[in-house]
């Protein structure tokens, strides 16, 4: 499932020409008062906003305004909204009278709050994913386009009022990915069908994924974990609190298990033994080779864990005679994961000196003819082979590094450090 933060400028001018636009959120506008002409003739607050679904987004058919003690409802047509500001919405008078004709509900039409808002989130395959916990608007200077739904917990805390102080980000997902449904499907089943597809869902970054599988019972759990390849499972997973993973791992199919530890570095594999109980540690040791368990052991026993366990050979070299482009060039044709190619490391003509460090953004607006050393940062922060966790920690809680180089007595590389290895098992304790 991708996630859509917003449109780009060209989409929006496909269907709306040089129309100005701005974004809004149902969590925003609900309650917000209704005024004709002015702040002081008020009319009601809105309660609902009547959407008609059509192709590609669901186009605002008007305002429904519910007054309550026995006073019929009003149904404000869109074409009567003036503008709509942070303190009210402004609209033209009604025809002919003293008040909008009352809501008639019509074949196709969607009512946000009524219909969408608080719905169980589901894939194509009938798989809990999550709430709706707000939906997102296009405003143009015609319409008001349904084009978003927010089913991250930055929707919830928007929902209520607390949005301004950014709690959580949100998570937009295109209207696109929504099934078109009835109203009255809607009603009966309580649910919104989303058109997401396995491949889709890994698209979801692992953190959102994981915060799903902990509100979700066993069985559904199950469902959407064994849904994930490995190496997305290997993420969710180490993203998952404690119990979910002891849950998650008490059920694993032998071959799944064997793929998922595949995709996990040392240090991920002794921080999830750490939380398991000792018989699932001992099957899961056996799905390791040899080298790697004895590893791991050494971690879950040592009181002082050393670099040399927690250190992981995946990193990236250039030769300080290197120029920019070619080091790009390299990097592009590696088919490296992208956390290893975080920083490139210059080393001096033996290969593995080391001399100084690129961040791999500094390197993308760089000139390609610029040599590699113009652009590397020296001296490099570095760790040992003999220092212990405590150290790491300190070292990436003061430079806030994404990972730290371990280099022997001559400065020769001999692997690295990623913060989530070491941090990750920091913040549990």
């Amino acid at each position: 499932m991708a996630a859509d933060n917003g449109f780009k400028a060209k989409g929006i001018d496909q269907i709306h020409g040089s129309e100005q636009f701005r974004f809004h959120f149902f969590s925003e506008l609900l309650k917000r008062p209704v005024c004709i002409d002015n702040i002081k003739n008020r009319i009601g607050r809105l309660s609902d906003l009547v959407f008609l679904l059509k192709e590609p987004y669901p186009e605002v058919v008007g305002i429904y305004i519910e007054h309550g003690w026995g006073k019929p409802t009003e149904l404000v047509p869109w074409s009567k909204v003036i503008k709509i500001e942070d303190d009210a919405i402004f609209i033209a008078p009604p025809d002919g009278g003293e008040a909008f004709p009352p809501f008639v509900d019509q074949p196709g039409w969607i009512l946000i709050e009524k219909h969408l808002m608080g719905k169980t989130v589901l894939d194509i395959d009938g798989r809990r994913v999550e709430v709706v916990n707000d939906v997102h608007f296009l405003e143009t200077r015609s319409t008001l386009l349904l084009v978003h739904v927010d089913f991250s917990f930055g929707g919830f805390f928007r929902r209520w009022g607390l949005g301004k102080y950014e709690l959580v980000k949100s998570n937009l997902i295109s209207w696109r990915y929504i099934q078109p449904l009835s109203v009255e499907d809607a009603v009966s089943t309580d649910k919104v069908t989303l058109s997401v597809t396995k491949k889709q869902m890994l698209e979801l970054p692992s953190e959102d994924l994981a915060d799903f599988l902990e509100e979700l019972p066993g069985e559904e759990q199950q469902v959407l974990f064994s849904a994930l390849d490995s190496e997305k499972a290997a993420e969710t997973l180490m993203e998952a609190e404690p119990r979910a993973q002891r849950q998650i791992i008490a059920n694993l199919r032998e071959e799944k298990a064997r793929k998922i530890l595949s995709e996990m570095t040392t240090p991920q594999l002794a921080g999830l033994f750490s939380v398991l109980p000792h018989d699932d540690v001992t099957e899961l040791m056996a799905y390791l080779d040899r080298e790697q368990a004895e590893r791991v052991r050494e971690i879950l026993s040592e009181r002082e864990i050393t670099v040399h366990n927690l250190m992981s050979p995946d990193y990236f070299l250039a030769s300080k005679t290197d120029k920019v482009g070619n080091v790009l060039a390299a990097v592009r044709a590696s088919g490296r994961e992208p956390r290893s190619i975080s920083y490139i490391y210059i080393v001096n003509g033996d290969g593995r000196t080391l001399l100084g460090v690129v961040d791999l953004r500094e390197l993308v607006i760089s000139p390609d003819d610029l040599p590699v050393t113009e652009v590397m940062s020296s001296p490099v922060v570095t760790a040992e082979e003999d220092d212990v966790q405590d150290d790491i920690e300190e070292m990436f809680a003061k430079y806030h590094y994404r990972m730290i180089p371990v280099v022997d007595g001559q400065d020769r590389m001999l692997g690295v450090i990623y913060y989530n290895d070491v941090m990750k098992g920091a913040a549990s304790r």
